[in-house]
This record gives C-alpha cells, sequence and structure tokens, in this order.
C-alpha cells in the first residue's frame, strides 16, 4: 500500500507524539537549512526528539520521506487561470517559486511522477484548464511546460550555490572572465556570439525566465492551431 493510503499508528499518550506531518515539516526544515544531505531518518527523529525507530511506524524508507517532502511542497504550487495558457503560466511561476523557497525541491523534481494528493491536486487544475485541448495532447503539453521549468530552475539554483561556493556574484564572475571573453572575440572566431553578447539587452532571471516561458507557450498555441 501506498504511503499515501497507508494508516498512521494509532496515537498514544507519549511525551513525544508523532504524525506523518511533524516527521515531514521537520525534514523540511532540515533541508531548508542545510540541503538534502542534511535529511536523514536519525537526523529527523533527533530534531523531534524520538528514537529512529519510532519514525518506521510512519514511513517505511527516506525515499518515502522524500516523496512527503515534495508532496507537502507542492500544496504552495497553486496553478489558477480559465485558460490553459493562464493555467499552464501560473504552474511555471508557482513551481519556480516553490523551488526558490525550498531550494533541495530542484533536486527532486523530473523524477518519478509525483502521485501526492497536492501533486494530484494541482495536476487536476492544469488538466481542467486544458479541458478544450485534444486529450492526447494534454500530457506533452504539461510535459513540456514541466521540462522548461526545471531546467531553468536547475539553472537558477546551481547558479545559487556556485555564488555561495565562490562567493562570486553575476558582477563578480564578469569582472572575472571579462578580460578573458574579450581576448577570445577579438581573435575573430566568435563574431555571431561576440554580437549577441556586446549587442543584446542583458535580461534578470526573472525576465529571462518569462520570456523563454512566451516563447514555449506561443509554440504550443501555434501547434494547437493547427
Amino acid at each position: 500500500m501506498v504511503v499515501w493510503e497507508r494508516p498512521e499508528p494509532p496515537s498514544r499518550p507519549v511525551p513525544n507524539p508523532l504524525s506523518r506531518e511533524k516527521i515531514v515539516r521537520a525534514a523540511i526544515d532540515l533541508a531548508d537549512a542545510d540541503g538534502l544531505e542534511a535529511v536523514s531518518l536519525r537526523k529527523v527523529a533527533t530534531e523531534l526528539d524520538v528514537g529512529p525507530m519510532r519514525l518506521y511506524g510512519y514511513i517505511a524508507s527516506k525515499d518515502e520521506l522524500l516523496d512527503l517532502m515534495v508532496d507537502a511542497v507542492h500544496a504552495e504550487i497553486r496553478p489558477t487561470g480559465d485558460t490553459w495558457r493562464e493555467a499552464l503560466r501560473s504552474l511555471a511561476e508557482s513551481t519556480r517559486r516553490a523551488a526558490h523557497d525550498h531550494e533541495w525541491l530542484a533536486d527532486l523534481l523530473g523524477g518519478r511522477p509525483q502521485l501526492g494528493p497536492h501533486a494530484l491536486a494541482s495536476g487536476e487544475t492544469v488538466a481542467a484548464a486544458l479541458k478544450d485541448v485534444d486529450v492526447d495532447a494534454v500530457m506533452p503539453v504539461v510535459g513540456a511546460v514541466n521540462a522548461y521549468v526545471i531546467g531553468a530552475v536547475r539553472r537558477e539554483i546551481a547558479e545559487r550555490r556556485a555564488e555561495r561556493s565562490t562567493g562570486l556574484d553575476k558582477r563578480g564572475w564578469q569582472v572575472e572572465l571579462g578580460p578573458y571573453l574579450l581576448r577570445a572575440f577579438a581573435t575573430g572566431n566568435f563574431p555571431a556570439l561576440s554580437t549577441v553578447v556586446h549587442d543584446a539587452t542583458h535580461l534578470d532571471a526573472d525576465e529571462t525566465f518569462r520570456m523563454g516561458l512566451d516563447f514555449l507557450l506561443d509554440g504550443i498555441e501555434a501547434r494547437l492551431a493547427r
């Protein structure tokens, strides 16, 4: 029986009562503070001041715990909108916000399908907004948006982590590597790239994400109109 359907142990009078919700909340707090490497059943038990074996009455493995954590964060991903385009944009932006609030989520997105109750509720909202789209196109369309979001979010989170590990923000990186790029462009071997770097408007992360999403949604709209 999957964890979503498996009943919790009956409550009993103990100094530190447990529930799946408390266990998942403690695990999320650990991951938010120090990343997924900080999450283990032993560390969660320590956080809750209980013995590790007590957790096995509620979850069978760390993989189950991770699934529960991801679904708990899906409660923050609440797509809205009356049209398919509004719903997909809302899905993309709310997923990105959740990953920014919980960086570890970027490491878990895109694996096995998320089938917890909160993820299913999000999926139902999006599927309902796509009611006028050919049923065979619904999953590919949603999959394309999810793939874009996962790629964009992972890049952004990787940049955050690199900044923390090196102490260089985007401006510092440009100062450090700028002279090398100027020398490379001066060879004349990269004329198209040089033009883009020198002449294009440089967008911030929010603008880059929204423009890329617009490109994708425009392409979906054109394909659906055929």
